[in-house]
């Protein structure tokens, strides 16, 4: 099972309908309460195993390359679920009477029972049959997710089902009529009902994921198996950024730590969020933000971008990211193949510390070949004391100084940065005419 860290959740904005600029809010395009749970358990649950991940990344494709429109009334769709959900009786003969009762109190008191009963089996004929107009020119092309399509277009074409459909809702039903259907669409049929109602859910993830992939300008990763242990993307970029500018980077065996420097602003927060949003993505068989993306399945993301300081526990800041390291070495150290990520390591103690505990940390996770490990940092002079380490490789986000106006141009570069724009940012700013005046 994919470890699915909480912080990392959070610091990677990944779940949240209405949280603001959350990558769930990217994929909400559904139009179902259905669709809308399917999805949320997605996101909920990435895949561990290449084939599924593949499997599920071509099943959107076909979607987005169909150019498929959701074809059901979502009210006509709630009508028939709570038909279904409500119980009927075993026995034929007791359906019957209970429903001539239901029509008769329908028309000497308010109750609403019966009219429920006539809606309900009403969406349910129309619901059907826009469902195998739907599936039946779809389930003649060989397409992965053809096996689906018959098997529901079986179940629609099953000769009760068959007269079901054949009904003309603008027509008085007949009670008798509406007694049979409550007694078999609720009895021997209604887990066929059920599984045609969650393809329905199904195909609304399906068609919004892959509408999003078209408007968004997404594709898809490639998943390979765990022991190549590679992360490899073009012009990958921040999903939820609008015009975000993509990146190159290549990661396996032989360069499996990415040590990452650049001034503040430079962009090196966004790349690793963007690096982690897109391998989470990928996990879950979504389309991604670049051109080009493979990945070694992994079995869990780890994180350390906005760690904060806990009260409640009595945990300072530079406590906080000591625990988030520990938590990670655990992880690492059981053996299990992760992505680990930490931005700024120990920005919440000294100078001297953060850079004797950088150096410590980076060259201890560069020994777990089977992990992949990105850090960032400002302190550059640990770059030059890892440079004996040959599966290191080192890039920054650059600054351009246009006069005494730094740029950032958010591509990067190979090498350690050698930018050093602090105090300048500051004098800028006429901080220190302030405080002189």
């Amino acid at each position: 099972m994919f470890n699915n860290d909480k912080q990392t959740i959070e610091e990677l904005n990944i779940l949240g309908k209405f949280r603001q600029g959350s990558v769930y809010g990217l994929f909400a395009q559904v139009k179902t309460r259905g669709g809308e749970q399917l999805l949320d358990h997605m996101f909920r649950n990435p895949l561990q195993d290449a084939q599924a991940i593949n499997q599920r990344s071509s099943i959107f494709q076909f979607f987005q390359q169909q150019k498929l429109s959701f074809p059901f009334d979502a009210a006509q769709l709630t009508l028939m679920r709570e038909f279904l959900d409500t119980e009927s009786g075993k026995n034929k003969a007791l359906v019957m009477a209970a429903t001539l009762i239901k029509k008769l109190l329908s028309s000497i008191t308010r109750d609403e029972r019966y009219k429920k009963m006539m809606q309900g089996l009403q969406a349910t004929i129309v619901t059907l049959n826009k469902c195998h107009q739907f599936i039946e020119p779809l389930a003649g092309i060989e397409s992965p997710f053809q096996s689906r399509f018959r098997a529901i277009k079986s179940i629609l074409e099953t000769p009760e089902l068959e007269r079901l459909r054949l009904i003309d809702i603008y027509q008085a039903l007949p009670t008798s009529t509406l007694a049979f259907y409550e007694y078999l669409l609720k009895g021997r049929m209604k887990e066929k009902l059920l599984n045609v109602n969650e393809f329905i859910n199904e195909l609304d993830v399906n068609i919004a994921v892959g509408n999003t992939a078209t408007s968004r300008g997404f594709h898809y990763a490639t998943a390979l198996p765990p022991t190549i242990n590679k992360l490899e993307a073009r012009n990958l970029a921040h999903p939820c950024v609008d015009r975000a500018i993509g990146n190159d980077l290549k990661m396996d065996n032989n360069s499996n730590v990415l040590f990452l420097t650049g001034a503040n602003m430079a962009g090196k927060s966004t790349l690793m969020k963007a690096i982690g949003i897109n391998f989470y993505l990928a996990h879950m068989g979504f389309p991604v933000a670049a051109s080009f993306m493979e990945f070694s399945v992994r079995e869990g993301l780890y994180s350390s971008i906005n760690v904060a300081d806990n009260i409640g526990l009595g945990y300072s800041h530079f406590y906080a990211e000591v625990v988030r390291v520990k938590q990670a070495a655990v992880a690492a150290a059981s053996g299990k193949r992760l992505l680990l990520m930490f931005d700024e390591l120990f920005k919440g103690t000294n100078v001297k510390d953060a850079y004797d505990g950088t150096l410590a940390v980076t060259e201890g996770f560069a020994d777990y070949r089977d992990c992949l490990f990105i850090v960032s940092t400002h302190i550059i002079e640990v770059g030059e004391a890892l440079k004996g380490k040959n599966n290191i490789q080192f890039v920054y986000m650059p600054t351009i100084m246009e006069g005494l106006h730094p740029r950032y141009p958010y591509k990067l570069e190979r090498g350690i940065t050698e930018d050093r724009q602090g105090m300048l940012i500051i004098n800028n700013e006429g901080i220190l005419d302030l405080l002189n005046d």
